[in-house]
């Protein structure tokens, strides 16, 4: 049951990153137009996009997951910080809030790993 639980909180946690790199990809010029309203400069649309892409399916199949999920969780504080500051804005100041909690659930990951369904977990072997 335990793995169970963490693969479907892996899988949970990390969805939102893909659906997001999805909507980018679909709205890569209105991305780039937000991303340059911050002062950020709309060609680094690319690695976000990338990251949200290849990290989470890291988590997902538990491959290097504690380095793919502290990345995430540096991923989420930055955006949290440069995006969602507008505590004036509901949606901005929840938009905020979502990114501290997953920085925080990426966090437990790092601290804690995966149990025994991720690609690199160590396979126990007996003795005959």
């Amino acid at each position: 049951m335990v793995n169970i639980l963490d693969f479907l909180g892996r899988i949970l946690i990390s969805a939102l990153f893909l659906i997001s790199a999805f909507n980018k990809i679909i709205n890569l010029e209105d991305s780039m137009n937000w991303m340059e309203g911050f002062g950020v400069p709309g060609f680094l649309i690319f690695p976000a996009i990338a990251i949200e892409i290849i990290l989470p399916v890291l988590v997902i199949v538990g491959y290097h997951a504690r380095m793919a999920a502290g990345i995430l969780a540096i991923f989420c504080l930055m955006t949290a910080f440069l995006f969602h500051l507008d505590f004036s804005n509901q949606s901005q100041f929840i938009s905020f809030l979502k990114n501290i909690g997953l920085a925080g659930g990426f966090l437990f990951i790092v601290v804690n790993g995966t149990k025994d369904w991720a690609v690199d977990k160590e396979k126990k072997y007996v003795r005959l």
